[in-house]
């Protein structure tokens, strides 16, 4: 069996950049479930973007909006993950910049 070849620069060949926004979106809410505090107006204000049922939209294959939160949003995420030093947060933002941002 051979190993998938992953790369962005080849229109994104064997990479699922909405599921990578789908990922980043559930460490998010989990850090807010363990860190109720850190969700501000600003991560209000980003929850009337995102679809409560972000994840169907996502198996219909229709979350490109999501995708583009994600990545308009990027230092917000980053920092947010950082600030709370949720590492699990850190690497799936990091991976979703790298390979689809």
């Amino acid at each position: 069996m051979t190993e998938e070849v992953r790369d962005r620069y080849v229109s994104f060949h064997n990479i699922d950049c909405y599921e990578n926004a789908v990922f980043v979106l559930d460490a998010m809410y989990e850090l807010f479930a363990l860190h109720p505090e850190a969700k501000n107006e600003l991560w209000v204000r980003f929850e009337t973007l995102i679809p409560k049922d972000y994840k169907a939209v996502f198996a219909k294959k229709d979350s490109k909006d999501i995708l583009y939160h994600i990545c308009s949003h990027v230092f917000y995420l980053s920092a947010l993950f950082e600030e709370y030093d949720f590492e699990k947060g850190i690497v799936l933002m990091e991976q979703a910049e790298l390979e689809c941002c």
